[in-house]
Order: structure tokens, then C-alpha cells, then sequence
């Protein structure tokens, strides 16, 4: 299959679920409206945001997609076994594609692959490439928010289970009672007969986790302020590129790299018809990234409803991959 046909089998099995420019500006204005302002981090994966992200996974620094790969080849043939053959894979947040090209590879005879990602752009060059690496493995694309309920396309052929693949600590960047309710929608995508395998990063040297969220190329800035231009061309915000910076700092007591966007100067910001006034020094939460331990894994997974059946760590112990079905 070549990569024409590949994007149009992929193009014509697209599902598009992408939140609109109010469902954006209504996010941005609530975010905006609390103390201390937040905006959403699900937003940072437009074109560019995507193309950034790539690029700090590349960064000397940033050890979690680096590890994790490595971990994932050396623990495959036990994934596989523990999912079991023909299954239906289903990504949270696919991105590149990278590790599901492994896992795909892996696995005994997968029948279909729904990747939901925010990012149409990323969606489309992934399903394209594994498309054409995985002939036989049916492409069904959802362009969606994944943190709200998706419903999944039908697969032609009739799986055994449903596997969920939730790689890269994403479930990291969730708030406590968000991560819960994000597990709990994965136990209902999974069935009770379905399991998932979700990437952890493991709590660590403070030293080495600030230094992965701040690294010397400032790629990982530029990713965040990519959130602001974004918002400023799809919802007619005016945030001031220019008088933002980047901070993110190891919350040793919260077990979490708080990410912010900080004023350089008093400023105000318009969002529509709405105004939110900055203090020079004020910080704007967009993102955190947890770490974790077993313990607090587990008992993260037990209140939706889950319980861990296997695990594997890289031989540092940086970087974990948890499989959790039904409790």
C-alpha cells in the first residue's frame, strides 16, 4: 500500500470529533476566570504544538519517550502475551505514532487501530505511516478530545478484547479527581473483558525532572508559548507572545513538575468580551506532569475501578508501563 492510498483509506475512516473554536474560547475564558489562572494543556497540540513536542521527545534532557521506548522493546513479547491475540487497540492521545508502531509490531495478529487525538495534522501522518507498515490492521481514525466520552467506530473484523494504550505518562498532566474519571472512561472503552497499558514516569531525582521540563535549546518554551499563539489565531485572543516566559519547577510535596507561563509585566488580556488583568510576576498554570510510585499508582487505579495485573520498569527505574484491567 502506498502512502496515497494509505491517507485516503485513512481520510475516508476519519471520524471528526475536534472541539470547536466556542468549546476553545469557552475552556480559555474558565480557565482564565479561576485563582490562579490555568489553561487547558490539551490545547497545546495544534500543527506546530505537535511538530514541538516531537522535538523536545528529541532533547538530551527529556528522558521519558527515550526510556520508554527502550522499555517497550524489551518488554513486548510479555505485553503481548498478557493482552492476548485480536485484539482492537484504541490510543488516547496518539501523537507520532512511535510507540504504537511497536506495540502494533508486538502484538498477535491486532485486527484494528482507533487512535483519538486532538491534533488532525498528527492523527493523519500516523494513521498514513502505520497504515502502510500494517496492511492488514484496520485504520479508524477519531480526531477528538479523548477526555470526553468518544464513541469507537466499529471494527470489520471481530476482536477478542479491547486494548487501551495510554503511553508517555500522559495520564500525568490530569489533576487527581481528573485522572480518576479519565481511568474510569478507560474501564468503560475497555469493557470487562478489555485491559489497558498505560505509561508511568516514576518519581525521581528533582534535579533530573526540572532539568527534562526545562531544557537548553528552550524547545520546550517555545512549546508553550505555542498555546498562547494558538489561542490568539483561532479564538481572537490577544495574549502578548512577548511577555510570557516559561517556568517549571519539581513540586517535591505534590510529586509534580508544575508548568507555568509567568508575566514579565502588569498587562491585561482580552478574550472576546472578557478582560483578565496580570500582575507583573503573576504565574499561569498550563500544565502538570505527576510522578508516581507503585503505591500511589495502584490506589490511583483501585477508585476507578481498576487493578494492576502486570509491570515492567526500565532498568533505572525512571520510567514504568502498568497493565490494568476491571477490578
Amino acid at each position: 500500500m502506498n502512502a496515497v492510498t494509505a491517507r485516503a483509506r485513512a481520510q475516508a475512516a476519519l471520524t471528526d470529533l475536534r472541539p470547536r473554536p466556542d468549546d476553545v474560547a469557552a475552556d480559555t475564558i474558565a480557565g482564565l476566570a479561576r485563582t490562579p489562572k490555568r489553561l487547558p494543556s490539551k490545547y497545546f497540540y495544534d500543527a506546530e504544538g505537535s511538530r514541538l513536542f516531537e522535538a523536545i521527545t528529541r532533547q538530551p534532557e527529556y528522558y521519558l519517550t527515550r526510556v520508554e521506548l527502550a522499555l517497550m522493546e524489551t518488554a513486548l513479547g510479555p505485553i503481548a502475551q498478557a493482552a492476548g491475540p485480536d485484539v482492537h487497540v484504541v490510543e488516547f492521545g496518539s501523537g507520532s505514532g512511535r510507540k504504537t508502531e511497536l506495540l502494533l509490531a508486538g502484538l498477535d495478529h491486532p485486527v484494528a487501530y482507533t487512535p483519538i487525538e486532538i491534533s488532525r495534522t498528527a492523527l493523519m501522518d500516523s494513521v498514513t505511516r502505520l497504515g502502510q507498515s500494517f496492511p492488514d490492521v484496520q485504520m479508524l481514525p477519531v480526531c477528538a478530545d479523548f477526555t470526553r466520552p468518544v464513541p469507537l467506530p466499529a471494527a470489520q473484523h471481530r476482536s477478542r478484547r479491547t486494548l487501551v494504550f495510554f503511553p508517555g505518562s500522559t495520564l500525568g498532566n490530569f489533576r487527581e479527581a481528573e485522572s480518576v474519571q479519565l481511568l474510569a472512561s478507560m474501564r468503560d472503552t475497555m469493557g470487562e473483558a478489555g485491559c489497558a497499558l498505560v505509561g508511568i514516569d516514576l518519581d525521581k531525582d528533582p534535579a533530573v525532572l526540572e532539568a527534562a521540563y526545562n531544557d537548553l535549546a528552550g524547545v520546550t518554551a517555545a512549546f508553550t508559548l505555542n498555546l498562547l499563539a494558538r489561542l490568539n489565531r483561532e479564538i481572537g485572543s490577544d495574549f502578548a507572545l512577548d511577555a510570557f516566559h516559561h517556568r517549571a519547577v519539581y513540586a517535591r510535596e505534590r510529586m509534580r513538575i508544575e508548568t507555568a507561563l509567568v508575566s514579565d509585566r502588569a498587562q491585561t488580556v482580552h478574550v472576546g468580551e472578557h478582560a483578565f488583568a496580570f500582575e507583573a510576576g503573576e504565574a499561569m498554570q498550563v500544565e502538570i506532569s505527576q510522578k508516581y510510585t507503585d503505591a500511589s499508582f495502584a490506589a490511583l487505579a483501585a477508585r476507578a475501578g481498576l487493578r494492576v495485573t502486570h509491570g515492567w520498569n526500565d532498568p533505572t527505574g525512571a520510567f514504568g508501563l502498568r497493565l490494568v484491567q476491571p477490578a
